[in-house]
């Protein structure tokens, strides 16, 4: 595939983007309001009744996904402005065009805006009440599956264009994911860590993306003391592998399942450590997961499936966001377990022929019958335009030039404005 099929996708999506505008429904705009949130604190505490009362929600979000407008307002993401930011990163290191780090820059800007207010640090979370198994965390609690993402973000601007905001910026996130996020022991050389500075949970994926961050903290700061707690959480991940090489979400008994986002957040997680710190230990437990994976997570035709076993009723086949994941998982590991490239080329095939909407935004999911063509920019909007865009940046790197016409997305979004 040449440079230029993707690179017109992404200019596309980004004349969408700044029409439709930076706020939108989400994948949890039926639950994140009074009635949704009632409705799934009750099914985690009655079951037979909960299930009656979610029961709409369901329904709509299998047959009718543009009723979360009934439930819930759009709203601004980190996590997805994080994403945008990487990616409008990524097409100013592939292009040289400033008008893309003016982009990457705007939603740095934002994310400065929506920290969590209450924390002294920088760190982020949802901005809206969040109904779990363990009780709602309010909104703007900070999630170590947020705050990472941005962390790399400023991160990437940090190389791009070194200044003392940035670095500010990474110093504070550092100092939150140290202190704020707390760490329980669990062997003698493993602990799991907290999801929010509040809770005691062992969720599997929320370990990987602390490591990581504190072993790229470790590496640009020259600490060591970073490098010592990401050990110990990086040790848990590896320790929480099945013998088939799977993941669980969560070390706690009940959520077993395995799905296929959380399974790549957590081998990128490990391919990224690799990159940092050269542990063999990481490209052995990728060995063992990557061959679950292709065996397990996905379809017939190729693209990805969303669980292993479905832990619950799944009304959809395909979801936006287990494509962008594997798109970014694939371009991180194909260098080591080149059978990725098969996996890359049809999951990237897949997407181009049957996910892009006229508007240039792209489709949500496959849903059992038809489509769930809301577009949302946390679930996956966001993701897809970074993986994008991060196969751009590849792509142009391997092919040493690119046909770029730097006049091209301006002039689409000047014609969106004026209409």
């Amino acid at each position: 595939m040449s440079t230029n099929e993707p690179f017109k996708v992404l200019e596309n999506f980004a004349g969408w983007l700044d029409h439709f505008g930076e706020v939108s429904w989400d994948h949890q705009s039926f639950f994140a309001g009074p009635i949704g949130r009632g409705a799934k604190a009750l099914y985690y505490r009655h079951k037979a009744i909960g299930t009656a009362a979610v029961a709409p929600m369901v329904f709509c979000e299998a047959f009718f996904p543009s009723a979360r407008k009934w439930f819930h307002h759009p709203i601004r993401l980190p996590i997805a402005d994080a994403h945008y930011a990487m990616g409008f990163a990524f097409l100013y290191e592939a292009t040289g065009d400033e008008f893309y780090l003016d982009k990457a820059v705007h939603f740095l800007n934002e994310l400065e805006k929506s920290r969590c207010t209450r924390f002294k640090e920088f760190c982020w979370g949802y901005p809206f009440d969040w109904v779990t198994r363990s009780g709602t965390i309010p909104a703007g609690t900070p999630l170590i599956t947020t705050t990472p993402y941005v962390f790399e973000a400023f991160l990437q601007m940090e190389n791009l264009q070194p200044g003392a905001r940035w670095r500010r910026v990474l110093e504070s996130i550092a100092r939150h994911v140290v202190a704020d996020i707390k760490d329980f022991k669990v062997s003698e050389t493993a602990s799991t860590c907290s999801y929010t500075p509040f809770d005691k949970v062992g969720v599997v994926n929320a370990s990987a993306y602390r490591a990581f961050t504190l072993a790229a903290a470790a590496k640009f700061f020259d600490d060591g003391h970073f490098l010592k707690i990401a050990g110990r959480n990086l040790n848990f991940v590896l320790e929480s592998q099945q013998p088939d090489g799977s993941w669980p979400y969560a070390m706690d008994g009940k959520r077993d399942f395995v799905d296929h986002f959380h399974t790549c957040f957590v081998m990128k997680a490990l391919a990224k450590i690799h990159v940092l710190t050269g542990n063999d230990d990481c490209l052995e437990a990728l060995m063992r997961g990557l061959n679950f994976y292709l065996q397990n997570l996905f379809a017939e035709d190729g693209m990805p499936r969303p669980f292993a076993k479905a832990p619950r009723l799944t009304v959809y086949r395909c979801e936006l966001y287990d494509c962008a994941e594997c798109v970014n998982l694939c371009l991180l590991l194909r260098n080591h377990f080149p059978q990725l490239e098969k996996t890359l080329e049809t999951v990237l095939a897949g997407f181009l022929k049957n996910w892009l909407k006229p508007d240039g935004s792209f489709r949500s999911r496959q849903l059992i019958f038809g489509w769930d063509d809301v577009p949302m920019h946390r679930w996956g909007q966001s993701q897809m335009f970074r993986s994008l865009a991060f196969y751009f940046r590849e792509t142009a790197r391997e092919q040493k030039t690119i046909h770029y016409e730097p006049s091209t997305i301006r002039q689409n979004v000047r014609d969106l404005r004026a209409a």
